[in-house]
């Protein structure tokens, strides 16, 4: 029994060390994404990689130290995205809109790259941006947890 219960304990406890925080972004016309947050330089470099499909309420918020100019290399992310840079005030600086999907057996050369500047980045789904109304200077509401 006492074997059972701690294999139980580290099997919560990994659960629990593995588990994504995400964070409720509103937009403009009060749609709701769920974004996980990547918040650490580990998960700014794995970002949306490998990730085959992506809902439509769902995304990824990057958050940097910050704000600052940003570029992100888009190797292995097999979904096209949008990409809204973010100021620290929560306003939308920039739009990369459409930012097509790449394999790992696509030339580094032919790999998308999107620049931008701020201290947020939200990935989304292509389209989603204009969608919802996002562009520059377009006010969001989100808290990171370090924020509240």
């Amino acid at each position: 029994m006492k074997r059972f219960f701690l294999f139980f304990a580290m099997g919560f406890l990994l659960a629990a060390c593995t588990q994504e925080t995400t964070v409720s972004i509103t937009l403009p016309d009060g749609f709701k994404v769920s974004a996980a947050l990547a918040d650490t330089p580990e998960k700014h470099a794995r970002g949306l990689m490998f990730v085959k499909h992506l809902p439509e309420n769902e995304g990824m918020l990057f958050v940097f130290d910050n704000e600052e100019p940003l570029s992100f290399w888009m190797k292995n992310t097999l979904i096209d995205l949008d990409m809204v840079f973010i100021g620290a005030d929560k306003r939308v600086t920039s739009v990369a809109a459409e930012v097509p999907h790449s394999y790992t057996y696509t030339p580094d050369s032919e790999v998308a790259f999107a620049d931008g500047y701020g201290k947020y980045v939200l990935e989304i789904p292509s389209k989603s941006a204009a969608q919802h109304g996002l562009k520059p200077g377009t006010l969001l509401e989100f808290s990171v947890p370090e924020e509240k």
